[in-house]
């Protein structure tokens, strides 16, 4: 099972709001693509799959706040 985390935006940001999931549960994704678009104050960023694979699980939903380092989706790794 791999987590997908809200990344380090930049020094000065600490959280980001979740605007658009480009995918939904169950959904296969490969590494490196799109999966979560997330917006600050300054500017909007989408966030990659970390590994290729199904995504099992998001946890974090659209309008909400969410902090660095914090648990975004959770997917199976594709062997």
């Amino acid at each position: 099972m791999q987590e997908v985390v809200m990344p380090s935006l930049g020094e000065d940001i600490e959280e980001a709001t979740i605007s658009f999931w480009h995918v939904e549960a169950g959904e296969h994704v490969e590494k490196g693509a799109d999966i979560v678009e997330v917006t600050t104050e300054k500017s909007t960023f989408n966030v990659a799959a970390p590994c290729a694979g199904v995504i099992t699980e998001i946890i974090s939903l659209e309008g909400e706040s969410v902090a660095v380092g914090e648990v975004l989706a959770r997917m199976e790794e594709e062997n």
